[in-house]
């Protein structure tokens, strides 16, 4: 069962995916208004019985960025070897991970357009499984980390590469433009570790393969990932954390390849599926 979150008409729902259209869940559940209320009360469960044998109630619809009130949004950077290499800075792999906030706004849903601003034109792409929390915990051992994930889903995180480096030490200015990066289609709960041992990530830009890699090749798994930020800070029911992504990146090309306007991204998991944009300039 796939859960989104989407839009028909100004009005917003939460519901369930199938290849006919959507089944509103939301309305039968005004104790849990979003997503994030579904999984802070530990419910994907309840909503799959709830579809069970309901009708489509929406064909016509625009999904919305899935989690669009999620408090806290963790993105790992540099975390495949080659990616590591791209920094030609003779460095093996780093003792601890790199990590940077995300916020929700800095994101839209499926089948949207990223936004350009017209401050750059350096707008750039990173396909990557993201990780809804489930269980809160504080340090949670790697043996215990997938009890931790309620549901799984897919990042684009776009970046707007030349305001990486605006100040010494951090890239939050390059990462928060909103509308930038996208977060969808959908939550698929996360029911065996296969969906993440065994996930291959794969990034298109206009057809082209740009990233291809599998997850087991990081060099933080997500079960470090969970140990480790669960050290720092304790991790909580619909915090998101953004894995990593691969090698492949636009600002990597010589020249750079960076999106515009009529581009198509396209971010596949096989068994979560596949999140699309197209680009735009933003409107001013």
């Amino acid at each position: 069962m796939r859960y989104a979150t989407y839009s028909h008409k100004g009005e917003t729902f939460y519901g369930a995916v199938t290849d006919a259209g959507m089944i509103a869940l939301s309305p039968a559940f005004p104790e849990w208004p979003t997503l994030l209320d579904v999984i802070q009360a530990g419910a994907l469960d309840q909503l799959e019985a709830a579809a069970a044998g309901k009708a489509v109630t929406h064909t016509d619809f625009d999904y919305e960025m899935v989690m669009p009130n999620a408090p806290r949004i963790l993105c790992v950077g540099v975390n495949f070897p080659d990616r590591n290499a791209e920094y030609k800075d003779g460095t093996a792999q780093p003792k601890y991970m790199s990590l940077f906030p995300r916020f929700a706004s800095g994101f839209t849903g499926h089948g949207r357009p990223l936004i350009r601003p017209p401050e750059s034109e350096a707008l750039d792409y990173e396909g990557e499984v993201a990780i809804v929390i489930g269980k809160a915990g504080r340090r949670i051992a790697q043996e215990d980390a997938y009890d931790h994930i309620a549901a799984l889903t897919l990042c684009n995180e776009g970046t707007i590469r030349d305001w990486l480096r605006h100040a010494k030490f951090n890239v939050t200015q390059g990462k928060n433009w909103d509308k930038s990066g996208a977060i969808g289609p959908w939550l698929v709960p996360f029911t065996d570790a296969a969906q993440l041992d065994e996930a291959r990530i794969i990034t298109r830009v206009n057809g082209e393969v740009r990233q291809d890699d599998v997850l087991k090749r990081m060099m933080f798994p997500i079960r470090r990932e969970i140990e480790y930020i669960s050290t720092f800070m304790e991790l909580q029911p619909g915090d998101i954390i953004v894995t990593g992504t691969p090698t492949g990146a636009g600002a990597r090309f010589d020249p750079p390849k960076y999106l515009k306007p009529g581009d198509i991204v396209e971010v596949e998991v096989e068994g979560i599926g596949t999140l699309r944009n197209t680009i735009e300039d933003e409107a001013v």
